[in-house]
């Protein structure tokens, strides 16, 4: 007796990996119009953060310890101490930070055009940061309290001594 082949491995949106995926509406149609205007985005100051690229200088001219470039669900990221440390939201476009939940809320609050979360981050202590508006020296010191409280103390421990603090 033949055996069965098993069903193909399907992607997020149900589609069969290695197969495109068919748009639901002819390909005349026209883009719906918009009923609201877009938002206007302020052109990005010297300084920013606005790529991964400059997200990863930032991260790695800090010179820690355990700091590893790595992918993660097929994105480059960095990993310290073995853990997600740095990386960028590809379907937000934009950087991700963690933060305390309850901080987060209070940057979101304050900053609304700067800071925001998306439903795939909001049960996590994760913030995203506008990249037109995310300053380097911000992020810089965000990433070094972020390896901070992420280094086993034995590591923090050594850090803190070949810096003379």
């Amino acid at each position: 007796m033949a055996r069965a082949k098993p069903p193909a491995p399907r992607t997020k949106t149900g589609t069969k990996t290695g197969t495109k995926a068919r748009s639901k509406t002819p390909a005349a149609a026209a883009p719906a119009p918009r009923t609201q205007p877009r938002k206007a985005v302020a052109p990005a100051r010297a300084g920013m953060v606005t790529s991964w690229e400059k997200l990863r200088a930032i991260a790695l001219s800090l010179d820690l310890p355990n700091v590893v470039e790595t992918t993660s669900w097929g994105q480059p990221t960095l990993k310290a101490h073995g853990k997600l440390w740095a990386w960028w939201s590809p379907s937000e476009d934009a950087p991700v930070f963690k933060v305390p939940r309850e901080e987060r809320e209070i940057m979101i609050e304050a900053d609304p055009d700067t800071f925001f979360v998306t439903p795939h981050y909001a049960p996590h202590g994760l913030v995203l940061v506008r990249p037109a508006r995310c300053d380097a020296e911000w992020a810089k010191a965000m990433l070094l309290r972020n390896w901070r409280e992420m280094a086993p103390k034995r590591v923090l421990k050594a850090y803190d001594a070949g810096r003379g603090g």
